[in-house]
């Protein structure tokens, strides 16, 4: 049976995992050790802690879809993102990814996904434009979470991210360890920087953007969330 794992805060950049205890000594069980799918998680923005964040706010610029932002703080819900497969291959509840592997994330409050294309430039520094998209045409598939219909074909999903494991020795995406996300399509970088932050209406949160470059900012670590336990400790 699939078990779950919700963690209420997480403590430092690179600390650990925190279940409402108190305490900072709480220790991942091998069976959350990974990252699910189906599990709705915070990633936070190793060089600034920033997690990664949408909320029902659009672009005046650019694409006029639904912006993503960096948010300074690690309790507000509109940070939670549903970890999926593709729609040509979908995930079941509770596998681990892979390094490697193609996902979407699911924003869980507004249902958009994370979203990225070539053609619109992001407001402040001028990279790729990431957004947050509906995924009901032919760049951004349905949702399918068991299961994919065979009829599905959508080569052109803009809304794909390479899940990139720094460390070569893992074979599944480890919490709490550094990732980077690298657009499907376009092969950007997801990335978020102090450099640039936004003014009003969004002040203080940070730009996201799609980058060539691949440094800190550009990666990424699970941290905050409801994780399913991993499959094969059924």
């Amino acid at each position: 049976m699939v078990k779950v794992l919700a963690i209420a805060c997480w403590m430092g950049m690179l600390g650990v995992g925190v279940a409402g205890t108190g305490t900072d000594d709480f220790v991942i069980e091998e069976e959350f050790s990974h990252v699910t799918c189906g599990s709705a998680i915070k990633l936070a923005n190793v060089e600034s802690s920033y997690r990664l964040h949408s909320h029902s706010v659009s672009y005046g610029s650019g694409s006029g879809q639904q912006s993503v932002t960096g948010f300074a703080k690690g309790d507000d819900p509109n940070s939670y993102f549903m970890v999926y497969g593709t729609t040509t291959s979908p995930c079941i509840r509770g596998e681990a990814i892979e390094c490697n592997r193609k996902i979407r994330l699911q924003h869980v409050n507004t249902k958009k996904y994370l979203h990225s294309h070539s053609g619109h430039a992001s407001p402040l520094s001028n990279n790729q434009e990431v957004s947050a998209y509906e995924g009901n045409d032919s760049g951004d598939g349905e949702c399918f979470f068991e299961f994919s219909p065979a009829s599905v074909s959508n080569p052109l999903n803009f809304s794909e991210w390479k899940v990139v494991c720094t460390n070569s020795a893992h074979k599944y995406w480890a919490r709490e360890e550094n990732v980077k996300f690298v657009h499907g399509d376009t092969g950007r970088h997801l990335s978020a920087s102090t450099r640039f932050q936004y003014r009003n209406p969004i002040p203080g949160q940070l730009e996201v953007s799609g980058v060539t470059a691949s440094g800190p900012s550009e990666q990424w670590v699970a941290v905050e969330g409801i994780y399913f336990s991993d499959r094969k400790y059924d």
